[in-house]
């Protein structure tokens, strides 16, 4: 109760002079300069931003600052706006005319910082904290300006409660927030330019690559985070009891996170997949795209996505087509009639593999058995090797089969149609007259 009668007396202390001051003729007069002043800044930008938009956008391999760019330019009325403002309160010192000239000065500041602050908004990415921080910022900076701040500050301190031997107020949980904001903001944005250039080391393996940068990251975080809670003084001791029951909470309630988290850093460590390797889990064929924290971006050759935990690359069976050699053997079975020279047809699968592009024909050279004497054909088992097994697997034995019946169909051998002979005996006997009896 006493906070808000201390509030309301505030804001009659504020009243009077307000009412004062803005019934003034001083004040009517910038007040009309200030509103006439807008409008040929309006126009001025009209003319002026579709030109100087149009050579901006002749920048290219530069998006960020391109869009920075063009957020200063969207808001040209604002900069001539500022120009005009700063003009007319040098020409009214010089004149004496009007007496007063502080909403002249007011505008200006506020426009200028509410210039600056829309450009500078746009290097975050999030439509919704580039908005909060905007707002916050301008309304510190009016607030600045018309000298309330240690009075909004007073208040807002006041309004908390104590917590041991510390006390928590709306002052402190905004400082806090704001500061906290900031720092992993600066964190994330050093963490990631960190990152790139991390994965521009050759030297390095990708996963090494992938763990470095992640840990890089992560640290930065952590790093915000503490230097946020120091600066205000927060004793960490204090947070032991809680810390303990939020890991209490974490390894009943998030135990299968934690288990990807870990078993992402078992993987990046140990190397066994790594991006761009060509892969076999169940039923998912593909090449992993990216590692991530909880799961592994694998892309199949229909273009679909799947995001697989991480734990399942550790506890389940993994074909890894690439772990050490992208070198890869295929086969292909077969069979011909058994009219069919099995010496030609030998050499000829071996020629028919060779003349696929995607067949290596200098390490290791296609190679052909007979296998058996099936109940309907000669089979056969054609072997042939590949480098390339990213661009997939079904494709390239289905060239192979093709080559084959174009050369078989050329030399004249037979692909027999599976039959059966099926015999019929007729083993009915005559069977012996019953006995009669006279």
């Amino acid at each position: 109760m006493q906070q808000l009668e201390q509030l309301l007396s505030l804001l009659r202390d504020w009243t009077a002079p307000a009412i004062a001051f803005f019934s003034s003729t001083d004040t009517l007069i910038q007040i009309g300069l200030i509103a006439a002043l807008f409008v040929p800044a309006l126009l001025l930008s009209r003319v002026v931003e579709p030109k100087l938009e149009a050579q901006a956008r002749r920048i290219k391999g530069m998006p960020g600052l391109l869009r920075i760019i063009v957020a200063f330019l969207r808001r040209f009325e604002w900069l001539f706006f500022v120009a005009l403002l700063a003009l007319t309160n040098l020409v009214t010192h010089a004149v004496g005319w009007p007496a007063q000239t502080y909403l002249l000065r007011s505008a200006m500041i506020l426009a200028g910082s509410w210039l600056a602050i829309s450009v500078v908004s746009h290097v975050i990415r999030s439509r919704t904290v580039r908005t909060l921080f905007a707002w916050l910022a301008w309304i510190y900076v009016a607030a600045a300006v018309l000298g309330v701040v240690d009075d909004a500050a007073a208040v807002l301190d006041g309004a908390g409660f104590d917590v041991g031997d510390g006390r928590i107020s709306v002052l402190t949980v905004l400082k806090t927030g704001l500061v906290l904001g900031l720092l992993v903001w600066a964190a994330y944005a050093a963490g990631n330019f960190l990152d790139r250039r991390i994965q521009q080391i050759d030297e390095l393996t990708p996963s090494l690559r992938v763990l470095l940068g992640k840990i890089v990251r992560i640290g930065l975080v952590f790093i915000a985070g503490l230097v946020t809670l120091q600066s205000f003084d927060i004793d960490l001791t204090a947070l032991t009891v809680l810390s303990g029951a939020v890991g209490v909470g974490i390894g009943f309630g998030l135990q299968k996170v934690v288990s990807n988290f870990i078993s992402g850093i078992i993987i990046l460590l140990d190397q066994s997949i790594k991006p761009g390797d060509t892969i076999s889990l169940g039923d998912t064929f593909g090449w992993i795209r990216e590692l991530r924290a909880r799961f592994v971006s694998v892309v199949t050759r229909d273009g679909r996505e799947f995001l697989i935990p991480n734990e399942d690359f550790i506890t389940r069976e993994v074909i890894n087509w690439s772990f050490s050699d992208k070198y890869v053997r295929l086969d292909v079975n077969f069979g011909v009639a058994y009219d069919s020279n099995p010496h030609d047809v030998i050499r000829l699968a071996i020629e028919a593999a060779g003349s696929v592009d995607r067949v290596d024909n200098t390490r290791k050279t296609p190679v052909c058995w007979m296998t058996e004497f099936g109940d309907s054909a000669l089979n056969f088992k054609l072997r042939f090797w590949i480098d390339d097994p990213q661009q997939g697997l079904t494709n390239i034995r289905g060239k192979v089969l093709l080559a084959l019946w174009d050369i078989f169909k050329e030399n004249n051998i037979d692909i027999p149609f599976p039959h059966r002979e099926v015999i019929f005996r007729n083993r009915l006997e005559t069977a012996p007259a019953p006995p009669t009896t006279e």
